[in-house]
């Protein structure tokens, strides 16, 4: 996981700096000030550019698509090859959306090992980037999902965290081909993303907001596959006479052995296709 974003801007200063940053130390006040000012009209300009690509992404799109055009203007915008989203829902991400197959495979993956850069940063609310999942500290923290990670073509992941300072409501997560850290410009895109994900998000009708109940919330459907996850988890409770946390337990234990994925064994509990017996 990388500490620090690299600034695109480190190494500005040259050799021949004055002693506080510029030259001729009488002027470093003002040369700061001047500096700042041109870094803060930059920043304004990228959130300007950023936020002109996200408007013309979502422009037209019905709110059950506004989550996977977010994701597509993730991968406009960033140096990845995927994005995906997901809830936090009782310790199980639960995916709305990807913009590749690849992306949500690796969503699905995290669901499963109950691990991964998507989990860390949803349990702390802080963003999480894995800038190298071939070697080096992100492969000792993950090193199962690193394995999966690089398997799939994927070797960083940046899981950036929906929500607000009081409360995580889930992730951002995106997919790079190669290592490399996130500079602090596009730390910054990849948040305000995650801003619009977030509003999106919460502004979602409520059922009883909708006057004659014709209509559904918009976020219901797009996580209908996990209703199975849930479904089974019940199930194998009562099979086993277990709590909920050793049934997901014992549900994940048996995908990652058998090289599935989590939904993928739900289905076959919720078919009856598979019975989870007492040892």
């Amino acid at each position: 996981m990388a500490v620090r974003p690299r600034d695109d801007r480190d190494g500005a200063h040259g050799d021949d700096s004055g002693p506080y940053g510029a030259p001729g130390g009488g002027d470093s006040r003002r040369s700061g000030r001047d500096a700042g000012q041109e870094q803060r009209q930059e920043r304004r300009h990228e959130r300007v550019r950023s936020a002109d690509v996200i408007a013309e992404g979502v422009r037209g799109a019905q709110p059950v698509e506004i989550p996977g055009r977010l994701c597509t203007v993730a991968v406009k915008l960033l140096p990845v090859i995927g994005a995906s989203v997901s809830l936090r829902s009782d310790g199980i991400p639960v995916q709305l959306s990807a913009s590749s197959d690849q992306a949500a495979h690796l969503c699905e993956v995290q669901a499963t090992l109950g691990d991964g850069p998507c989990m860390y940063a949803a349990a702390t609310g802080a963003p999480v980037l894995a800038s190298d999942l071939t070697a080096g500290r992100d492969v000792r923290r993950w090193p199962v999902f690193a394995q999966q990670a690089t398997a799939a073509g994927v070797q960083a992941v940046y899981s950036v965290p929906l929500g607000n300072d009081a409360v995580c409501v889930g992730t951002l997560d995106l997919y790079r081909a190669t290592p490399g850290e996130l500079t602090l410009r596009e730390l910054r895109t990849a948040q305000l993303v995650a801003s619009v994900m977030t509003v999106a998000l919460m502004a979602l009708p409520r059922g009883e907001e909708n006057g004659d109940g014709g209509e559904e919330p918009w976020l219901s459907g797009l996580a209908t596959d996990h209703d199975e996850v849930y479904q089974a988890i019940g199930m194998i409770m009562v099979q086993l006479g277990v709590a909920s946390e050793e049934a997901l337990a014992r549900l994940r234990a048996h995908a990652f052995a058998h090289n599935r994925t989590a939904l993928e064994v739900a289905r076959d509990v919720v078919l009856h296709r598979k019975r989870f017996d007492r040892d």
